[in-house]
This record gives structure tokens, C-alpha cells and sequence, in this order.
């Protein structure tokens, strides 16, 4: 088992009238052991907004399940399904109907991928994209749906003594 951590920028796309900000992500990995080169992970991540940006700003805590693909020794693609609550907080008050909206909370359904590219033992670096549906929205449909990119960097902790294999 392998335990890691990470933390870096994301840059979110609303989804709600082309909406944009910036935000921090955070996040920590548990890693079983492989199965004929694929490794299943159980992930737990948080996002931040730092720039509300002009519209809304999206935070939320996600965790969910990942599949890594043990491919080279260096670089390892993944796939993962991450489920949460998120919190969508409208800077001025959105009008949609005869409603204003200042904040809504709601489920977060982030299906995703990426590639983690070690650089020593410990750290490396990950690109990490997201497609999050929202509920519970001001739109005809009652969803948003955004688009979230990541770049972080990834500290693997190591309890083996004789270290990775």
C-alpha cells in the first residue's frame, strides 16, 4: 500500500455563464496493492477558491475511487469517479426567474483523469482534469456542469524500509 499526498492551482470553468476562477486543491491518495499493472486507489480532495471570479465560485470535498495504470516507472495515467458536496456562492446575487441566488449547496459528481509523473522517490508532480456535474443550479436544466484542471505537486510517503519496488 502506498500512502500520498498533493496540493497545487486549479483552474475552474463555472459552467454558469462562462464563469471562471481560480482555486486551490488539495488532496491525499491511498493506494492498494496492483493487479496485473493496474492499482486501485481510494482518493480524498478538497478545492478552494482563491479568485471568486466574476460570476460564482465553486469549493468542494470530493472522494471517490481511482484506477492508476502501473504502465513505465516514471509516468502512471489514471482514471477516477469522485462523489461530494459542493458549495457554488454567487458573488452579487444570480438572477434566474424571479429568483435571486446567493449560494446553493449541493451533490458533486466529478468523473476525471489525469498522469502523475514521479521525480524521485518521494515527490512528483500530477495533471489532474475534472468534468463535475452540480444539482440543484439556476439553469433550465437545474445542473451546471464544470470543468476543472489541476496541476499539483505529490509527496509519497514511504513506510517500506527497504524502499519501493
Amino acid at each position: 500500500m502506498q500512502l500520498s499526498a498533493f496540493g497545487g492551482l486549479s483552474a475552474v470553468y463555472t459552467g454558469l455563464g462562462g464563469g471562471r476562477n481560480v482555486g486551490l486543491t488539495a488532496g491525499a491518495d491511498l493506494a492498494l496493492p496492483p493487479v496485473f499493472r493496474v492499482r486501485p486507489t481510494v482518493e480524498v480532495r478538497g478545492t478552494y477558491p482563491m479568485d471568486s471570479g466574476s460570476i460564482v465560485s465553486q469549493k468542494d470535498a470530493l472522494a471517490g475511487l481511482r484506477v492508476d495504470f502501473l504502465l513505465g516507472h516514471r509516468m502512471h495515467p489514471y482514471g477516477d469517479l469522485l462523489f461530494g458536496r459542493g458549495e457554488m456562492n454567487y458573488n452579487s446575487g444570480y438572477f434566474y426567474g424571479n429568483y435571486e441566488y446567493d449560494l446553493t449547496t449541493t451533490w458533486v459528481y466529478s468523473p476525471g483523469g489525469g498522469v502523475d509523473f514521479d521525480l524521485g522517490e518521494h515527490f512528483g508532480v500530477k495533471a489532474d482534469g475534472q468534468f463535475q456535474k452540480w444539482g440543484s443550479a439556476p439553469t433550465a436544466s437545474g445542473n451546471v456542469y464544470s470543468k476543472v484542471v489541476t496541476v499539483a505537486v505529490v509527496y509519497r510517503f514511504n513506510f517500506n524500509r527497504g524502499g519501493y519496488r
